[in-house]
């Protein structure tokens, strides 16, 4: 199922090419599109949509933490690029019978996050339906230094990092998240990143995004990987370190650095988010995860992906 969504989006992105205008310096395959507007400006565009049933339940989350994951979620990849949010645009597809109330808390969760970020909402949308909860959400947002990070420019050598901690997120945190978009402007005032991704679908299947569109390989060192708390409260079905490869929804950030500046990096780091290096890239392709007992094993992608 993973290989139909992404040949899908490759097809897209494909066709997506015939199209095009002056103003689209990046388009489809990073977190985000990056536009052009006049006086060497740019502006980051990014859109996601969730569902009921797939990215949230009304059984398990409140109307306040869907409107909250619906908005963060954009702003992760806003983050993703190197960018800091601007503005949102809101497109929501009620389920009829719910009432006003839940639709008043849902837009409560996500003006209270919009707040803390300063995101600006700027307009949208609102239906119903005898379906499921449906919220679609474009996020507008601006480089903080420079041009915009993208996931094509790692290098044989660079070092491999994220932050925070992995695996575990369906316990409840991939509702409750914070977007890394001050960590982000935290590493940009140290050194620029070489390429950059959020972690949705997986450590495994999103550094796999970021080797195809770099043309390189990985080795990653499986002790290294910094393991969530949660991942206790999850089912022993799998490894922690499985879990930190393959559960997805983490929304931290995965990127690559030169290692005189990885260095710098570390050394200077004082946020409240840990920073961990994990590994590096290598000229080859492929990923290889090196296990506590200096085992090698290949690194599949594994993550989530929605079924076709």
């Amino acid at each position: 199922m993973a290989a139909a969504e992404f040949a899908l989006i490759d097809w897209i992105r494909r066709e997506a090419g015939r199209t095009t205008a002056p103003a689209v310096r990046v388009g489809i395959g990073d977190d985000a599109a990056v536009l052009d507007w006049p006086g060497d400006r740019a502006c980051v565009v990014t859109t996601d949509m969730l569902m009921e049933g797939v990215d949230f339940t009304a059984e398990t989350a409140t109307p306040e933490l869907i409107g909250r994951k619906s908005l963060a979620v954009n702003l992760s990849d806003i983050a993703a690029m190197g960018g800091r949010p601007v503005a949102a645009f809101v497109s929501i597809c009620l389920t009829q019978g719910r009432g006003e109330e839940f639709a008043r808390r849902l837009y409560g969760g996500l003006f209270e996050l919009a707040c803390e970020f300063h995101v600006a909402i700027a307009g949208g949308d609102t239906n119903s339906w005898g379906g499921p909860l449906v919220i679609n959400i474009t996020v507008l947002g601006e480089p903080v230094a420079g041009a915009p990070l993208l996931r094509s420019g790692a290098q044989p050598g660079d070092w491999i990092c994220v932050t925070g901690r992995l695996g575990g997120s369906l316990a409840g945190r991939h509702l409750t998240f914070t977007p890394r978009v001050a960590e982000v402007a935290a590493i940009l005032e140290t050194v620029r990143p070489t390429a950059m991704i959020d972690i949705s679908d997986g450590l495994g299947a999103d550094l796999h995004h970021l080797l195809e569109a770099s043309g390189v390989g990985a080795r990653v060192e499986g002790p290294r990987i910094p393991l969530s708390p949660e991942i206790g409260l999850m089912p022993a079905d799998k490894s922690p370190l499985d879990r930190a490869l393959s559960d997805g929804e983490d929304f931290e950030l995965l990127f690559t650095v030169e290692p005189s500046a990885g260095e710098l990096l570390l050394a200077n780091w004082s946020h409240g988010t840990p920073l961990t290096r994990i590994g590096e890239i290598t000229g080859g392709l492929g990923a290889v995860l090196v296990m506590e007992d200096g085992r090698e094993t290949v690194l599949e992608a594994k993550g989530w992906a929605h079924p076709l």
